[in-house]
């Protein structure tokens, strides 16, 4: 019997050369957006290091690697298709936030602090210990984030590590010279309508009293950065919770409009008393404590209701998920019973990404508005919300001060 011949064909040898190559390819892209390099190098022409702490708004993907549940993940498609064209962890289709703030400070993307495979050098110019679902207070979605303290000791052991690395007085150069972002507090005012838990803080306790243990927490962690040598703070206030698309869909408005009430209200609480109680304070008390607070709440409300002005087709329903506004959090296909979930074809034309989160567009414009405001369209600016979107400082500012420290 004549033996088959081991040889592969020319097609096959030139189909197997395709796979590896895009394997290969897609792998290199991998290590470089989540690992924070990009196509920037890791030196940076501003030498100012970013450090970014909280929730989803922010996370670069560090709950890629902690034992959690899909609800606290973004790690499968369709998230990341439309910048990165695979999914990075961040809950977006493409960037967030700090991506383009990185990208306007001329620094690298800056790499989730768990990702495997980080060293020292990798965060010479930041790290990233966001974490989505995570809050200020400790029981905020316990076992499944890193909550808002643990960020505050991962930001210590990368202090450590720079000073061994560096030498104490470079160290403290970089730390001081620093900025540090937060987006904290959302989390911890939706978890007790979102888990249905009875046994939560919030029904034990006064609305006021619950912003007021939010809000502390949040200080304490400040004030630790502040007395590692951190001068240089930027900080988001809480979205009107009750607009976004889950929220909606979960509060069941009568009449279809932002559920106003309870965890909108919250919101409002915490924000009013970030912006004239709680920052104006620590800039008293604390020596050379500058920042920079983005009213996300207006940010977002003026793009909700008039998304045309922002070149957006969509201020209200979600580009990803399912059911009204596309409020149930399904997007991707993993978070439902079903498995079903629906996406646009376009979401460049869309405030909302999924049920809780925005697009790159949204979170474009976000940081340019930031970063060097120009006065918004005079149609979307009401007495209730002010002309300003940022300040004292502007982002700018505030790395360009951290580059003269």
């Amino acid at each position: 019997m004549e033996k088959p011949n081991p040889s592969l064909s020319p097609q096959l040898l030139l189909l197997l050369l395709l796979v590896i190559v895009t394997a290969s390819s897609r792998c290199r892209a991998e290590n470089n957006v989540v690992g924070g390099r990009g196509k920037q190098s890791s030196s940076s022409s501003s030498g100012v290091a970013f450090f970014i702490f909280g929730d989803s708004f922010l996370d670069a993907g560090n709950n890629n690697y902690i034992n959690t549940t899909t609800l606290d993940q973004a790690n499968f498609p369709p998230y990341g298709r439309t910048f990165f064209n695979f999914p990075t962890g961040r809950f977006s289709d493409g960037r967030l936030l700090p991506d383009f703030i990185a990208k306007y400070a001329k620094l690298p993307l800056i790499p989730p602090f768990l990702k495997p495979g980080n060293n020292i050098n990798d965060m010479a110019m930041g790290a990233n210990f966001a974490s989505a679902g995570a809050g200020a207070l400790v029981e905020t979605f316990q076992g499944d984030v890193i909550d808002l303290q643990t960020q505050l000791g991962n930001m210590k052991k990368v202090g450590k590590g720079l000073r061994n690395k560096l030498g104490k007085e470079e160290r403290d150069a970089k730390i001081s010279g620093g900025v540090y972002m937060f987006s904290i507090g959302s989390n911890d005012y939706m978890s007790p309508f979102l888990t249905n838990s009875s046994s939560s803080l919030l029904f034990h306790t006064s609305s006021s009293r619950f912003v007021a243990m939010v809000l502390a927490n949040l200080t304490a962690v400040v004030k630790d950065i502040y007395d590692m040598g951190g001068r240089k703070f930027v900080f988001m206030n809480v979205p009107t919770l009750g607009c976004l698309p889950a929220m909606r869909l979960l509060m069941k408005n009568p009449n279809g409009k932002c559920y106003e009430e309870q965890v909108s209200e919250l919101a409002k609480l915490h924000n009013a008393r970030l912006s004239t109680v709680v920052l104006p304070r620590l800039a008293r008390e604390l020596k050379g404590f500058k920042y920079s607070l983005f009213d996300f709440s207006t940010s977002l409300h003026r793009r909700m209701t008039h998304p045309s002005n922002y070149g957006l087709k969509e201020g209200e329903e979600a580009c990803c998920g399912t059911g009204k506004w596309r409020g149930i959090d399904s997007c991707g296909g993993k978070r439902s019973v079903k498995k079903e979930f629906e996406v646009c074809n376009n979401p460049t034309e869309y405030l909302f990404w999924d049920s809780f989160h925005l697009t790159d567009t949204a979170y474009h414009q976000m940081a340019r508005e930031i970063w060097n405001p120009t006065p918004p369209p005079s149609s979307t600016i009401t007495k209730t919300s002010p002309l300003a979107i940022v300040g004292p400082y502007t982002l700018h500012q505030l790395f360009h001060a951290a580059i003269h420290h």
